[in-house]
């Protein structure tokens, strides 16, 4: 596979401004450049900023681009919000960022199809906004609903809260537009529910991370929105007894609950400090918030019952009901933002994803806790506990110093992600691969896997220019 390169010249930086207009285009400031090479992964390593940024207002647009990289080898990286956790959106080897926000239009709403056609660049939580009059939602969103984009939940598959109800991105996505590496348009899938002519290349392409090509438009799948919906707060004393509750509550109570998100201490203290927020759960060591939705409001208060008498005999010492938007908003709002809360308290860390079958909860909780000891760094946990995916986050010791951190984490990710493959696991449920977890890829999937995925990239990027140096290197 060809990895050698050719350089932005003036001359290529005026043929980007002939396709989209020399205000759309950045090219030799170092200053506005910057933003371009990095993301919200704070210990991806390896990016730096592009040559050139520029941001297409149409799919011609992004297709010109992109044969203009060709005829020159010029590596590309489709961008959206920026927004992150992989590195998957900043440049490995410089050459040209296409920044996708322009292209931000809802295309369609179409309510006798329960489809929407929208373009990469709309903010997630700007399609349910739209979809709220008509009765309807989009439900395969992320946590950062309000911060990223569509295009870029599908190139990496994102997943949420709401997953062990109604799934992830790709469940959703029906069609979707792509210029190919090669320059060429693609139109897979469209306004079908079943569709198995050919290889599934639509599929393909869900959580390819810009790898094999750049989403233009995208066709989502819309269901009915629920008429109501409750929340519950649910405190334990521990982590342990928390985290070992969601399988039983899976099992036991025959609901599947909308979501089942779970915080330590640590995760909800940092959260609430950082909006200035109080809830009576001081002493809790650990809580789940549990939604229920559907459209009977009498069966969501039998749901909600049934699952807080779960909890009560799985060791909960206080639960709450949140019954109104607003409260469930206070709730969620705390738990969305406790990635940012980290950040505040320091900027050395490293927000991981790892995913485990369910049942294998308590366990990989224990895993953690063990590696946190071991290695004297601190580990809060939190997550989607209903669908396995943990956010185990090492944090800097603030008694350390920059380098030793640096020399301790790979080592320290390393045992996680073996202790993470052992109970049947993977290391990323949601975030993807990118650049920063490329490297321990080996740990998780065989060599046979490794290379058809090398094979593949191969196939439909011979000059290896589509987002070079995320999820699989040319060579093993």
């Amino acid at each position: 596979m060809n990895t050698a390169y050719g350089t932005v010249t003036p001359t290529i930086a005026r043929d980007v401004a002939a396709i989209v207009g020399a205000h759309h285009v950045v090219y030799a400031e170092p200053e506005r450049l910057a933003p371009y090479g990095r993301d919200e992964s704070v210990e991806a390593d390896g990016g730096r900023p592009p040559e050139l940024a520029v941001r297409p207002g149409s799919a011609d647009e992004v297709q010109a681009i992109v044969r203009l990289a060709v005829t020159h080898r010029l590596p590309i990286t489709p961008r959206g919000a920026g927004s992150g956790l992989s590195g998957g959106a900043i440049p490995i080897h410089g050459g040209i960022v296409i920044d996708l926000g322009r292209m931000n239009r809802i295309l369609e709403i179409d309510t006798e199809n329960l489809m929407v056609v929208v373009e990469p660049g709309v903010v997630t939580s700007e399609i349910n906004e739209a979809l709220r009059p008509h009765g309807l939602f989009y439900a395969g969103y992320p946590m950062s609903l309000e911060t990223c984009c569509i295009g870029g939940n599908v190139a990496e598959n994102a997943g949420g809260g709401k997953a062990i109800k109604y799934g992830v991105t790709g469940r959703y996505v029906m069609g979707l537009d792509v210029v190919a590496p090669s320059g060429e348009r693609l139109c897979l899938g469209g306004k079908l529910v079943k569709d198995v002519t050919g290889l599934n290349l639509l599929q393909l392409m869900v959580g390819s991370e810009g790898t094999l090509g750049i989403i233009t438009r995208v066709i989502l799948k819309l269901l009915p929105l629920p008429r109501a919906s409750a929340d519950l707060l649910c405190l334990f004393r521990t982590p342990r007894e928390a985290i070992a509750a969601v399988p039983r509550l899976m099992t036991r109570t025959g609901i599947i609950p909308t979501a089942i998100e779970f915080m330590d201490r640590t995760s909800l203290q940092a959260s609430c400090r950082y909006l200035n927020e109080s809830l009576p759960c001081a002493d809790a060591g650990a809580m789940l918030l549990i939604t229920v939705d559907g459209n009977d409001p009498e069966r969501i208060v039998d749901d909600y019952e049934r699952i807080g008498e779960a909890c009560e005999a799985a060791g909960a010492v206080e639960i709450y009901v949140a019954d109104n938007r607003t409260t469930s908003e206070r709730l969620w709002r705390i738990r969305r933002n406790v990635a940012e809360a980290f950040k505040v308290f320091s900027p050395h860390q490293s927000l991981e994803d790892i995913v485990v079958p369910i049942a294998a909860i308590p366990a990989m909780v224990e895993a953690v806790e063990r590696l946190s000891a071991t290695y004297g760094v601190p580990i809060p946990c939190y997550g989607h506990a209903g669908d396995g995916n943990l956010h185990a986050t090492p944090v800097m010791n603030p008694g350390w110093t920059l380098e030793r951190w640096r020399e301790t984490l790979p080592r320290l990710l390393t045992d996680l992600y073996r202790e993470t493959a052992r109970l049947g696991g993977r290391i990323s449920g949601e975030h993807g691969i990118g650049c920063k977890r490329k490297a321990y890829l080996p740990l998780v999937l065989d060599a046979g896997t490794l290379a058809m995925t090398r094979a593949i990239k191969h196939a439909l990027d011979p000059l290896n220019i589509m987002n070079p140096g995320k999820i699989v290197d040319p060579e093993g």
